[in-house]
């Protein structure tokens, strides 16, 4: 092979410089969700003016297990994976959270994922704490058979820590219902039994629950309807952008343009689109379905800066993409009336008071996405009782937790005069306090 070139090996530099460059920044990007995460956490605690020993108790993770998964590949070699589960607090029952496969999987923010979920399941009352778990790999490189010892290995090795009354997993980003059946699978063969109450978001054939793959983009639309009321908008004729076009936020959008919302703006990886006479969902829906994403779309106007789909004149906002979307750069500039955080952490802590400022209605992370782990909660109910619901009676299930929570934030925000962001975690605060100050500290 030819040795490179003087100006090769200048280009080769630059890249590795620039590789560098986006993997430190994506690595501060990670450890700063558990930073605002914290921060968010002792607004409301300042709040509620809990004592350092209640602090103490509920706001750090009490377990963070790392492993290495040692895999045998196809070619008959051996790898080993970085794997981890953060159990950030179980006092009002057992740990859930989700399990996901990512080059980019972090420890800060496995913990910061765990920290919200433990105020969600709180937020709308369900009795579980939070957890997150990750496995460091692009399962693109994976074959089938090599993804499914990776999902096996996984709960092999942390088998002590999982179980129906103390951890209770999910799909996440990268796994789905095929790798949550092979957890299930491997944890009962150890078992000797049949245990589908250790995981949720199964296949109905293994004890799923109806309505489970699409529960998060309905609880988000029940949260934008009683926004909407508050405000008096009328959901028929208004406008909608969509930020992130996976599973979240395609039914987002589906629901809303069955609520009569003018979808005008969708994105994902690939770019944004954008067309004021409102994007045919259903047609864009049919093109990802197709393409794998919404690249080539023809039903809109690509926007030259994907981020500025953020910043569109529109009713409602729903970025259901990444997390640190709306900073305080950007706030500035969005002109939504109502942000429905679909993601986790979407919002920085700064441009949160900047929206709040402006009079834009933040509807939090930990109360609007809340639906997918409302229906686990109630696919892992059906899994305990051996008998289960009809879609209806699932769906009408979350409607009713999810207003229930929303109403209960909305009036202590009005009682206490805080944001929609702070009374949620001043309502799931409270909860996971008076858990733990009756349960104690065993000895």
């Amino acid at each position: 092979m030819a040795r490179p070139t003087p100006a090769e090996r200048r280009r080769l530099a630059r890249h590795a410089a620039r590789r560098r460059q986006i993997a430190g920044s994506l690595e501060e990007w990670r450890a700063s969700a558990f930073d605002n995460a914290l921060v968010q956490f002792d607004a409301a605690a300042r709040r509620l003016r809990l004592t350092e020993n209640q602090i103490a108790m509920i706001k750090l993770p009490r377990r963070i297990t790392e492993a290495r998964l040692p895999v045998r590949m196809d070619d008959g070699s051996i790898h080993n994976f970085r794997a981890f589960r953060v159990q950030h607090n179980i006092a009002r029952g057992p740990a859930k959270g989700g399990i996901r496969f990512h080059q980019d999987v972090t420890v800060d923010e496995m913990k910061a994922l765990a920290f919200w979920m433990t105020y969600k399941c709180a937020v709308v009352g369900i009795p579980m704490g939070g957890a997150k778990g990750g496995v460091v790999v692009d399962p693109r490189t994976l074959s089938l058979g090599e993804r499914e010892r990776l999902s096996r290995r996984y709960i092999a090795e942390m088998i002590d820590l999982f179980g129906p009354d103390r951890d209770v997993p999910a799909p996440d980003v990268n796994t789905g219902p095929q790798v949550m059946s092979w957890m299930m699978d491997t944890y009962s063969m150890h078992k000797h039994d049949f245990v589908p109450g250790v995981i949720t978001g199964k296949p109905l054939v293994l004890g799923g629950s109806a309505g489970r793959e699409s529960a998060t983009s309905r609880g988000i639309v029940f949260c934008i309807r009683k926004a909407a009321a508050r405000l008096g908008l009328e959901l028929r004729g208004a406008t909608a952008a969509i930020q992130g076009f996976g599973n979240v936020g395609r039914y987002s959008a589906r629901f809303l343009a069955e609520a009569g919302v003018r979808v005008v703006a969708i994105s994902d990886i690939e770019g944004a689109w954008h067309d004021p006479a409102g994007i045919d969902v259903g047609a864009a829906m049919a093109h990802a379905a197709r393409r794998g994403s919404l690249r080539g779309f023809r039903g809109g106007t690509p926007l030259r800066r994907a981020a500025r789909l953020l910043e569109l004149p529109v009713d409602i906002l729903v970025p259901a993409a990444l997390e640190n979307q709306i900073t305080e750069r950007n706030a500035p500039r969005v002109r939504a009336r109502i942000v429905a955080e679909g993601a986790n952490g979407p919002t920085t802590p700064r441009a949160d008071a900047l929206l709040e400022r402006a009079g834009v209605l933040v509807i939090p992370d930990i109360l609007c996405n809340a639906g997918g782990v409302t229906v686990s909660y109630l696919e892992w109910v059906q899994n305990r009782m051996g008998y289960y619901w009809t879609e209806a009676r699932v769906i009408e299930d979350l409607r009713r937790i999810m207003d229930s929570a929303f109403d209960e934030v909305d009036a202590t925000r009005r009682r206490r005069r805080v944001s929609m962001r702070i009374a949620a975690f001043m309502v799931a605060i409270r909860r996971v306090t008076e858990a733990s100050e009756m349960r104690g500290l065993y000895a």
